[in-house]
């Protein structure tokens, strides 16, 4: 089982990279977009990195925590509280998802604010991990055999 924990750390920390970096490439490409000529479209570079790298690494991430999860009996109230926040990655993973579609329709209301917005709440998430899975607070695993 090395191979499946090293396997979920990989991927998260591939998709922890990813959504910090893609609101900063998102206000680049918005950038970019204001200053371009008329019926320019939206780099493909910023959709690319989002479906070729965010997305997939985020499948993994998830899919291997959760078997670590089941093969590993895990439980405690700090892994409640860990999916918790792994949830507010993955709401500012669609959130973002959701400004690189309007930024490609030409809506460009709002976008650095919510880029913004998804920075924070994934970094927040991503400190409350880290945070969690060190501390393992309210651990209920001891008492069981």
């Amino acid at each position: 089982m090395p191979w499946l924990k090293f396997l979920h750390i990989v991927a998260l920390v591939i998709w922890c990279g990813a959504l910090l970096y893609l609101p900063a490439l998102l206000c680049q490409c918005l950038s970019r977009y204001r200053d371009a000529t008329f019926g320019t479209a939206a780099p493909s570079l910023l959709r690319t990195f989002f479906n070729a790298l965010a997305t997939p690494s985020a499948l993994v991430a998830i899919i291997s925590g959760t078997l670590l999860f089941l093969l590993h009996g895990l439980l405690g109230g700090w892994l409640i509280l860990k999916l918790v926040a792994v949830v507010g990655m993955v709401i500012s993973h669609a959130l973002l998802g959701w400004l690189v579609i309007r930024l490609e329709a030409g809506s460009e209301r709002w976008l650095a604010a919510g880029a913004l917005g998804c920075a924070l709440l994934a970094g927040l998430s991503m400190l409350a991990v880290f945070m969690l899975v060190l501390t393992k607070p309210l651990d209920w695993s001891g008492g069981l055999p």
